[in-house]
């Protein structure tokens, strides 16, 4: 595992939702480091969001980031931005940080209010394992009804800088602007300016790639925190490419991992449109296959149901003439001209759909625009989750 340098990390076992495990992390850098944001579109932004938003355009720099899970603080209206600083006055005092410098993030179930007498309980074991805990730790705190921690990790190619990045997410997943819970570390010397410009492309291109279930959560953030105790500066173009490269991989890596742990999700669908009008009628395209229950259903129960994928793209709103439409399969062309090929289908689809990724490639004609999106199936499971889930 390869950790920046210059960042360090606490948790606590808070019992917001659950007792017995760790649910508050503090991911703090020694000092000040260059912050990005990115946040939810949504307009019923959660407290946590809401503040955040304000501490990034109020100062270049930050100190830390706190998440906690189990309490959401979404749509608590002005009780829910007072919790959410106290809760920073909190940390701030048990970790000599000013609270406005720390950015924070909550996820859970959306309404009640931050139970502030648990933050107040934690904050002693919090500072007690500032230094012992690692971003193994931390990954595992800020899980919900994700099954693993995802953390994933590059070195900045020809310096001895390094990304590292930690997410969470398994539902409510269908981001713009990004997506679930995201932390990316740095030790590379950045100016801001740039920072958030890599940050915002960077989840461009991986977190807002994914859906499972087509829901934009009312917490879902980026953070970016850039401390540059590595020593290495980007000073030139070079070093530059070569930060925001490793950066994407390490968005695409976390991005490729919450689809993969979907809730109650099998497979992984890899969506790419192409031969579009444009890019934008492609993101229309890939959207509605993407989303589509049928085509997730059917990609669960191995069935090669194509008719579903071409049904998607028909009602998508994307301009097209359908003659022109090919749809491939694992690399099986199964729909070509707008009618499908004289194949067997079933026989030649059964052993691609038992796989845990599935390519999906569909090309509408002969433009320039294309979109790839990853998204999960739908299952049994998926659904039994999230009938319990306040449960």
């Amino acid at each position: 595992m390869l950790v920046p340098k210059g960042f360090s990390f606490a948790v606590a076992q808070a019992g917001f939702k659950r007792e017995g495990r760790y649910d508050l992390t503090v991911v703090i850098s020694d000092g000040p480091a260059a912050s990005a944001g990115v946040f939810t579109t949504n307009l019923f932004k959660a407290a946590p969001v809401l503040v955040a938003m304000q501490a990034v355009a109020a100062s270049p720099e930050a100190r830390a980031v706190v998440v906690n899970s189990g309490q959401a603080n979404a749509c608590t209206g002005e009780p829910g931005l007072a919790d959410c600083r106290e809760s920073l006055e909190l940390v701030g005092a048990a970790l000599g940080i000013a609270p406005g410098a720390i950015l924070p993030m909550s996820t859970g179930v959306i309404g009640p209010r931050l139970k502030l007498d648990r933050w107040r309980a934690a904050m002693e074991p919090l500072a007690a394992s500032l230094g012992q805990a690692g971003p193994m730790d931390s990954a595992k705190a800020i899980m919900t009804t994700d099954t693993f921690p995802k953390l994933a990790w590059a070195r900045v190619e020809g310096t001895s800088a390094v990304v590292m990045g930690m997410c969470k997410g398994a539902g409510m997943i269908c981001p713009d602007m990004a997506t679930m819970l995201g932390i990316v570390l740095t030790d590379a010397a950045v100016d801001g300016e740039t920072w958030r410009q890599m940050l915002a492309q960077a989840v461009d291109g991986s977190f807002n790639r994914v859906t499972v279930d087509g829901d934009t959560s009312t917490n879902d953030c980026v953070f970016g925190l850039a401390g540059g105790a590595s020593g290495v500066r980007v000073a030139d173009e070079e070093t530059a490419q070569a930060l925001y490269d490793a950066v994407v991989e390490v968005c695409q890596s976390l991005a490729y991992m919450v689809v993969q742990d979907a809730e109650g999700g099998t497979k992984v669908m890899r969506i790419t449109v192409g031969g579009a009008v444009d890019d934008a009628q492609a993101e229309l395209a890939v959207r509605a296959v993407g989303h589509s229950p049928l085509v997730k259903t059917a990609l669960y129960g191995k069935d090669a149901n194509w008719g579903r994928i071409a049904a998607a793209l028909g009602r998508s709103g994307a301009e097209f003439d359908p003659a022109a439409v090919t749809i491939a399969i694992g690399g099986v062309v199964i729909f070509e001209h707008g009618r499908p090929v004289d194949l067997d289908i079933d026989a030649l689809m059964a052993p691609v759909l038992r796989r845990q990724d599935v390519d999906i490639d569909v090309t509408l004609g002969d433009g320039p625009g294309g979109a790839v999106l990853l998204a999960s199936d739908l299952t049994h499971e998926y659904v039994s989750i999230n009938a319990d889930y306040r449960s």
